[in-house]
């Protein structure tokens, strides 16, 4: 009975493996020596797992013929010394393979092509299967990095039931990658549905064993910040600058604004033709109002400003830190104050200064 034909290893030989490191370096920028150091250190691994004992193992290297050879590096000693057959041979066994051999020198034999092949075959295209994910998974962070503070679109895949997190598709095919807006991060009563597109602000990208991680926001004031540069021509060139944003995500934002052209006033550059600007990002928001301000130098003036929709009378600033008492006509103090605080708060966060808000008919204790 004729026995069967042996198969070829299922992998690579070794011009298969120089060529994919080619592309490697050429496509994804890995430089080939990275990559032929790890097959080196992979094959060897694989040797030594296979035969016990051995220890020491190289791989010769030829790149201008592109053949890997593997060779076993025995240690020439005397007969009276020869113990281990794995790492040893007698110096009359070295020296029936050549003449110049003498005890101590480094016998290198090499390891049958065909067992070589094999195990060239399975861990090179492993290694290179393995760089070509690191690779992929780089070129993806490094991508998603540079638009950190960006907005981003994505499409929710899942809402964990548990804790109210939802995970985000963004980027289409081999390009896209997984996106997470935690509970904290999302706009209390904003419904979220699996399937629908989110614009999502993003917060930090970090390196992960799945590839990036990238951390969203629908709550940051930077998101509010990049809507108007989308939608606003002034901002995205410069001419208007946001200043200063406070943000209480769902409710209310005040937004500071500026104008480097006399010309060209930074309030109704921001709302736009019939307020058409401001309207789109209050619709993107689901319905957040939003208080454009004018920034100014003049402290007070900006404070007074940023007490909107409130009149004030008067701006009294401290002479130590940065506090204010601010006079706000009777019938305005609720005003002022805003609904459980929030303008009051809304306004000192966006101008750094802790303001302390009084009637007109407020009279100072003689104390």
């Amino acid at each position: 009975m004729r026995g069967k034909k042996q198969k070829e290893p299922v992998g690579m030989n070794s011009a298969e493996i120089f060529a994919a490191l080619a592309m490697l370096e050429k496509e994804r920028g890995i430089p080939q020596s990275f990559m032929m150091d790890k097959i080196i250190q992979a094959i060897t691994t694989a040797y030594k797992r296979d035969h016990e004992g051995v220890e020491n193992v190289i791989v010769d290297v030829d790149d201008e013929h592109q053949t890997l050879k593997m060779y076993v590096q025995k240690n020439v000693v005397e007969e009276e010394d020869y113990v281990d057959p794995f790492n040893e041979m007698p110096v009359a066994e070295a020296k029936a393979l050549s003449g110049k051999y003498e005890v101590g020198d480094i016998v290198n034999i090499p390891v049958d092509n065909t067992e070589f092949g094999r195990i060239a075959a399975g861990n090179g295209k492993q290694v290179i299967i393995q760089g070509l994910r690191e690779a992929e998974r780089g070129m993806i962070y490094d991508e998603f990095n540079s638009k950190q503070h960006e907005i981003l679109t994505g499409v929710v895949t899942r809402i964990d039931p548990r804790n109210g997190n939802v995970n985000l598709r963004i980027g289409t095919g081999a390009e896209s990658t997984e996106a997470l807006l935690m509970k904290g991060e999302q706009v209390e009563g904003e419904e979220i549905t699996e399937g629908m597109h989110l614009r999502v602000y993003v917060v930090d990208v970090r390196r992960s064993t799945r590839g990036a991680q990238i951390l969203t926001s629908r709550t940051h004031p930077g998101l509010v910040k990049r809507l108007f540069e989308l939608e606003v021509p002034e901002i995205y060139d410069g001419t208007v600058e946001v200043k200063s944003i406070a943000r209480e995500a769902g409710s209310r934002t005040k937004m500071a604004v500026w104008s480097h052209e006399e010309n060209v006033d930074p309030i109704g550059a921001c709302v736009g033709p019939k307020g058409q600007r401001v309207a789109n990002i209050v619709d993107e928001l689901r319905g957040e109002k939003i208080d454009i301000i004018k920034y100014s130098e003049d402290s007070a003036e900006y404070i007074a400003a940023a007490l909107a929709p409130s009149d004030v009378l008067e701006v009294t600033l401290s002479d130590e830190g940065k506090a204010c008492r601010v006079r706000v006509p009777d019938d305005q103090l609720s005003l002022a104050i805003g609904k459980e605080g929030q303008n009051a708060r809304l306004a000192a966060r966006l101008t750094g200064f802790k303001i302390d808000i009084k009637p007109a008919s407020f009279v100072e204790d003689a104390e």
